[in-house]
C-alpha cells in the first residue's frame, strides 16, 4: 500500500480535525516525558471511539505502517516515542468510565481516562483506586497499564498489574480478544498480566477492568529530616526490617526539596540533606498499635526533626510537595534525565553514595526522589541542553547508576519501562537466550512488529517462534476472539 492509499484510507475514517498532518500539530507528538528523544510522526489521529482504533490498527496491519498508541505523553522512558514513517493514536478522547460497581468493587474504563479520575468517581461509594504514581493528575490508565506504573503506595498495594483484572484489546494484526474478566478468580495462563507492562509492543488496550479497593479508614503521616541521605536510606532498612509495613515510604533529597518548597511550598524542614516520608495507613485501632514502634524507629535513626501531620489538610501538603518533585526540579534545570534503577533495600545508603560519587565525577548535579520502600530509585540528572557535551555527561551518569543497580542485585527499572531509554541495558539483566524468549513472545502477539517498534529490545532481529515451540494464541484456546 503507498502512502497516498494508507492517508486516503485513513482520511476516510477520520474527519480533518481528528487526523493530524501538519507539523505545527505534529510537533507536540514527537517526544514523551524523555525530551531528549524526538520523532516528528507522519501522522496522528485522535479516535473517539473503540472501534476507530480497531479499524485503525486493522488499516497499519494491512499497510505494515507502524504504529504508537499515546495518552497524555508522560512516560519517563520514551515510551511512547513515535516512529518516523508511522502513526501516533491519540488516545485521550477515549475517557469513559464504562461501568463503576460498587458491589462487586470494579470500575471498567476505557485507556484514556485519568488515573485520579477513577479514585474521584469511586469516592461516592467510599472506593478508590490503589496505583497513584506522581502524575496522576494527568496520566491515563492506558498508559499505567503498558509501562505497570506503581506510585508511592506499591510498597503495600503492589503495581497497577496487582489491580488489573481485564482488558478488551486489539492486537497489532487487528484481531479483537479479552484477556482476564472481572474477578480476581481466573483459569488458565494470566494473559492480563503478560499485557501489563508490556509496552505496548502487543497491541492498544480498549477498555480495562480495575479493581477498586475501600477508602482507608486512617492515615498516620510522618515527616522526618535528616542531615545525610544514607541516614534516611538506613531509615528505611530499619523499619522494613521492623516488620511494619507502611502504606509508603519515600525519600526527597536537599535538591529535591529545594524544588518541591519552589512550586508548593509544602513546608519540608529547612537546612536538611534529606526528608522521608513514612504513611501508616489502616483501621484506627491498627495505627494505634504501630505509632509508638514507628516512632521509637525514627528516634533510633537520628533524625534532626520529625513532625506529624495534624489532618488531612496537613497530609495532602506533605505529599503534594512529593508528588510535584519530578516536574518542580524543572524550576532548576532546563533539562533533566529521571532514572529508575532498583536496588535491595539494604543496600539503599550504599546506592545514595554511589550516586552522590557518580554526580561528582561528571560534574552534573543529581536529585534523588524515590520510592524507598521497594529500593526504586529516581535520581534526576540535571543538564542545559544547549551546552556541548552536556547530554552525554548526563547520559554517562545515569549508566553508570544503572549498571551499579544491576551489580546490586537490582533491576534497571521498577515501574518507568525500558523504553527507548535503557534498551541497550537489557544484556545485563537477561541473557542471549532470555531476550530471544521475549522477542518471541513479542510477535506471537505481533508478527510484523509494528506495534510500537524500536522499543525495550537491544538493535537485532527478533527470533523465530518455532525456535521455542511457541504456537499462536488461537490454538491455545485460552482466549476469546471476535
Amino acid at each position: 500500500m503507498s502512502h497516498q492509499e494508507f492517508m486516503n484510507e485513513l482520511s476516510r475514517l477520520y474527519p480533518v480535525d481528528r487526523l493530524l498532518t501538519e507539523d505545527v500539530h505534529l510537533a507536540s507528538y514527537q517526544s514523551d516525558g524523555l525530551t531528549a528523544f524526538a520523532v516528528r510522526p507522519r501522522a496522528v489521529v485522535v479516535p473517539e471511539t473503540g472501534q476507530e482504533v480497531i479499524e485503525t490498527v486493522r488499516i497499519c496491519s494491512r499497510a505494515k505502517v507502524p504504529f504508537v498508541a499515546r495518552g497524555s505523553g508522560t512516560s519517563l522512558s520514551g515510551g511512547c516515542l513515535p516512529v518516523e514513517d508511522g502513526i501516533v493514536i491519540a488516545l485521550n478522547r477515549l475517557n469513559k468510565i464504562l461501568d463503576l460497581d460498587p458491589v462487586r468493587r470494579i470500575a471498567i474504563v476505557e485507556p484514556g481516562v485519568v488515573n485520579l479520575t477513577v479514585s474521584e468517581k469511586a469516592a461516592d461509594y467510599d472506593l478508590y483506586f490503589a496505583p497513584d504514581p506522581s502524575s496522576q493528575k494527568i496520566c491515563t490508565i492506558g498508559g499505567n497499564v503498558a509501562f505497570n506504573s506503581g506510585g508511592a503506595h506499591c510498597l503495600k498495594y503492589g503495581m497497577t498489574t496487582n489491580h488489573v483484572l481485564g482488558l478488551k484489546l486489539v492486537l497489532a494484526t487487528g484481531e479483537v480478544v479479552q484477556f482476564g474478566g472481572d474477578s480476581l478468580e481466573m483459569i488458565g495462563p494470566d494473559w492480563t498480566s503478560l499485557f501489563a507492562g508490556s509496552e505496548g509492543l502487543f497491541g492498544v488496550a480498549l477498555e480495562i477492568t480495575l479493581r477498586l479497593l475501600p477508602k482507608v479508614e486512617a492515615y498516620h503521616t510522618v515527616l522526618a529530616g535528616y542531615d545525610s541521605l544514607e541516614k534516611a536510606g538506613d531509615a528505611v532498612s530499619m523499619i522494613v526490617c521492623s516488620g511494619l509495613l507502611p502504606g509508603a515510604l519515600e525519600i526527597m533529597d536537599k535538591l529535591a526539596i529545594e524544588a518541591a518548597e519552589y512550586a508548593v511550598n509544602a513546608g519540608y524542614p529547612k537546612d536538611v540533606d534529606a526528608v522521608l516520608i513514612v504513611e501508616l495507613e489502616g483501621p484506627a485501632e491498627e495505627l494505634d498499635a504501630e505509632k509508638p514502634l514507628l516512632a521509637e524507629l525514627l528516634r533510633s535513626s537520628s533524625p534532626t526533626e520529625t513532625h506529624v501531620a495534624a489532618d488531612a489538610l496537613e497530609r495532602a501538603r506533605i505529599w503534594s510537595g512529593r508528588k510535584s518533585a519530578f516536574s518542580a526540579v524543572g524550576r532548576l534545570s532546563p533539562d533533566f534525565i529521571v532514572q529508575d534503577g532498583v536496588v535491595p533495600r539494604n543496600r539503599l545508603g550504599e546506592a545514595l553514595r554511589k550516586i552522590k560519587d557518580v554526580g561528582e565525577k561528571y560534574n552534573v548535579r543529581i536529585a534523588n526522589v524515590f520510592h524507598a520502600g521497594d529500593g526504586n530509585l529516581h535520581p534526576l540528572i540535571m543538564y542545559d541542553g544547549r551546552v556541548d557535551g552536556a547530554l552525554e555527561r548526563a547520559e554517562s551518569a545515569a549508566s553508570e547508576i544503572l549498571m551499579t543497580c544491576v551489580k546490586m542485585g537490582g533491576s534497571i527499572t521498577g515501574e518507568h519501562g525500558v523504553g527507548m531509554e535503557k534498551r541497550q541495558y537489557l544484556p545485563t539483566m537477561f541473557s542471549e537466550d532470555d531476550i530471544d524468549l521475549m522477542k518471541s513472545v513479542r510477535s506471537a502477539f505481533d508478527p510484523a512488529e509494528i506495534s510500537n517498534p524500536g522499543k525495550m529490545f537491544p538493535d537485532g532481529e527478533a527470533p523465530s517462534l518455532s525456535l521455542y515451540g511457541l504456537h499462536p494464541l488461537e490454538k491455545a484456546g485460552l482466549i476469546s476472539r471476535e
